[in-house]
């Protein structure tokens, strides 16, 4: 069976590595602000998977995170660096999917560049908080979902194609390799 994108008349897929990668990754992650973090521990109730805010994504793409130094996730990636992420940006669009490496720092310049005032309700001694770390994720793949021109666009395109009964869904996909 052929796949639906064969019906579609315009280009509907577009890997992205380098500068060109990293600059989408973080747009689709700003958007997105939090994800599913899933370790490969899957023994707890979680099955390793739980929601973490990005803190930040740096000029190279890595993700950064704050967590608890005694936090399952933390145990977890000591035991496997191993992470995949997913994220949503909205309900139609903007949807991400990244494996990557994590390492765990204490380094109080990261942290402090990372802080937020609501973060105290985790980390109730504020940056200083002796439980606090920092999680650098570097992506080694990743795989996204999108549309081309916004979610107005889209809508209109796929309304227009089920009048005319033609495939014109606006959307993108393809890998991300920073």
């Amino acid at each position: 069976m052929d796949s639906i994108n064969k019906n579609q008349p315009e280009e509907n897929r577009k890997d992205l590595a380098g500068k060109e990668a990293i600059d989408r990754l973080k747009e689709m992650v700003e958007d997105a602000e939090t994800c599913f973090f899933c370790t490969a521990d899957v023994s707890g109730e979680t099955g390793g998977t739980r929601p973490m805010s990005v803190r930040d994504v740096d000029d190279q793409g890595n993700l950064w995170f704050l967590s608890a130094s005694d936090s399952h996730k933390n145990a977890s990636i000591a035991a496997d660096p191993a992470v995949r992420l997913f994220f949503q940006g909205s309900k139609h669009a903007v949807f991400l999917s990244m494996n990557g490496a994590a390492t765990i720092t204490r380094d109080k310049a990261v942290i402090k560049k990372l802080w937020g005032f609501v973060l105290k309700t985790w980390f109730t001694e504020g940056e200083d908080d002796p439980r606090i770390t920092a999680i650098k994720v570097t992506p080694n793949d990743a795989y996204y979902w999108d549309n081309k021109h916004g979610s107005a666009v889209a809508g209109a395109k796929m309304l227009i194609g089920a009048v005319v009964g033609t495939t014109l869904d606006d959307s993108i996909e393809g890998k991300l390799k920073p």
